[in-house]
């Protein structure tokens, strides 16, 4: 996984507690980021009430770090009880920080989340003029299909290199840590 952002970036699993980090940067998105997050225009009102309810949906967050302040994140949950060894993930990436790896990064712990829950495949849908996130399903061999004026791509989590593993693992814990440190500053 190259790492192309800043050094004092982290990548880290979002606790319950940092709800309010996870609104602040949706709130954040410019409009095309938000369209694209959303697949569609949505209130401030909509975000607020969509990052309250996400966490305690049983979604597992990983976000990107700088200096404390959640920059982007990668959302995975379960794609629906009729498919239940599926997932779905989403993607938001403030415009300042996109185009620095930042999204492939999340991805490779979305697909290492994935398979540590025992996902067969991860899905994740984008608008056409979705050209990163295209972009980023297509360096991951996702299987791309139309479907209703967007596009759904389809990855194996148990094609996560051993490397990313072991990354996932060890990042965990330095998120915690980090988690840690960040209620107390």
């Amino acid at each position: 996984m190259l790492n192309v952002f800043p050094q004092d970036g982290l990548i880290r699993k979002v606790r319950v507690g940092e709800i309010a980090k996870f609104c602040e940067h949706l709130l954040r998105l410019d409009a095309d980021s938000r369209r694209s997050r959303f697949a569609a225009t949505v209130s401030d009102e909509f975000v607020r009430n969509y990052a309250n309810i996400s966490i305690w949906l049983d979604t597992v967050v990983h976000a990107f770090y700088v200096d404390g302040v959640m920059r982007a994140a990668a959302e995975l949950r379960l794609l629906s009880l009729v498919r239940p060894r599926q997932a779905e993930a989403t993607f938001s990436v403030e415009k300042t920080w996109q185009s620095r790896g930042i999204g492939t990064a999340l991805m490779h712990h979305a697909l290492f989340a994935a398979r540590d829950r025992g996902f067969d495949s991860l899905h994740a849908a984008c608008l056409v003029s979705n050209g990163p996130m295209l972009g980023l399903l297509r360096k991951f061999d996702a299987q791309l299909r139309f479907d209703s004026g967007s596009f759904v791509g389809e990855a194996e989590p148990s094609g996560v290199p051993m490397q990313s593993l072991f990354r996932g693992i060890t990042g965990d814990g330095q998120g915690f840590v980090m988690a840690m440190l960040d209620l107390q500053a």
